[in-house]
């Protein structure tokens, strides 16, 4: 079971293939396949494959100790979130670390904070952070598989930031690293410089993970806080994000890291309609007369050189969402405005 990022009534069943990807299309419409059907293909127990007694978070500990080099000990405060990323603390301790831990208690309702470790969640980590001599913060969800850093000054590393942190470190030069198609230029402007190159996907570690499988790609991350390390795993493994990242700030201060990568304006927001699947098509139809560089990996993006935005309907409500992005503030606010007029006007008609 899982709690993952939601709220409680969302709770529910991650299902993992052996490469440690999550269950793709096929075999997600497989399980749901049989749920409406009413049959499985049911086995014993203990003829489902070998099982290791050894603990194991125990052993999940010592690959992270083994694909981690700490070159000098950190002070680090990990956010568990009342969850199941204790790991980490176990980890970072054997790399030598002395952790201070922030509610390490594991328990469902999640009393500390909600689950998802945002920057509002995570107030209580930063100002942690910055009021001591800690190195380093991290933060977990539920169920660790994302992970949020906080430098030693108390700034929350935004998840573009992260992302671009964590993939110039992993890939060099004529790598590529996967993104999700809402991913900051800031991402790609970063990486260009180290001669690294960015792969769209559509948004949900899934894709990202789809991508990361394929050779030459050394890294693939989601802004939500996401990350994945095709050598180690095509998991996004939160614990072995929080060491990696604490090995960066024992070379050099996340703090000097981050302001080498530029961030943008980037606008955000939504316009209600019970017809999702006719407003998109109708965006497309127009996105695809007016514009030259257009892409329907997921939803409808336009790429306008110094700037882009994404039309896309959202999985769970009854909205489609319009993001705009671009290097100069009042060009990203026009870009944005011209693409909600869009939306709009598909929704009305």
């Amino acid at each position: 079971m899982t709690a993952s990022h939601n709220s409680a009534p969302d709770n529910g069943i991650k299902l993992w293939q052996p490469s440690g990807q999550a269950y793709d299309a096929e075999r997600r419409e497989t399980v749901s396949a049989r749920i409406r059907d009413g049959t499985a293909d049911l086995r014993p127990w203990d003829e489902l494959g070998d099982r290791e007694r050894r603990d194991g978070a125990d052993r999940h500990a010592d690959a992270l100790v083994d694909a981690v080099d700490l070159p000098e000990s950190l002070s680090v405060v990990v956010d568990l979130g009342n969850g199941a990323g204790g790991v980490t603390v176990d980890a970072l301790q054997r790399l030598g670390c002395a952790v201070e831990t922030l509610n390490a208690q594991p328990d469902g309702s999640f009393p500390g904070r909600p689950s998802e470790p945002t920057a509002e969640n995570c107030e209580s980590l930063a100002a942690l952070v910055a009021e001591t001599d800690a190195d380093l913060g991290i933060a977990h969800d539920g169920d660790a598989d994302r992970m949020r850093a906080v430098a030693a000054d108390g700034t929350y590393l935004s998840g573009d930031v992260t992302l671009a942190l964590l993939a110039c470190d992993a890939a060099s030069e004529g790598d590529r690293v996967a993104a999700p198609v809402d991913t900051s230029l800031a991402v790609d402007d970063h990486l260009a410089d180290a001669g690294v190159t960015v792969d769209r996907t559509p948004v949900g570690d899934v894709y990202v993970a789809d991508r990361a499988s394929e050779p030459g790609v050394a890294f693939g991350g989601e802004p939500s806080g996401a990350w994945i390390w095709p050598a180690e795993t095509l998991c996004p493994d939160g614990p072995l994000a929080a060491c990696k990242t604490a090995a960066l700030a024992a070379e050099r201060p996340l703090a000097d890291r981050i302001a080498r990568i530029d961030t943008y304006s980037i606008r955000r927001g939504s316009v209600e309609t019970a017809e999702k699947a006719a407003v998109m098509d109708r965006v497309s139809e127009r996105v695809h007369a007016e514009y030259d560089d257009v892409t329907t990996l997921d939803g409808v993006r336009v790429d306008l050189g110094d700037a882009w935005f994404l039309l896309r309907a959202s999985g769970t409500q009854p909205l489609v969402r319009v993001t705009a992005e671009a290097r100069d503030e009042s060009r990203a606010d026009a870009v944005f405005a011209e693409a909600r007029e869009l939306l709009t006007d598909a929704v009305n008609d």
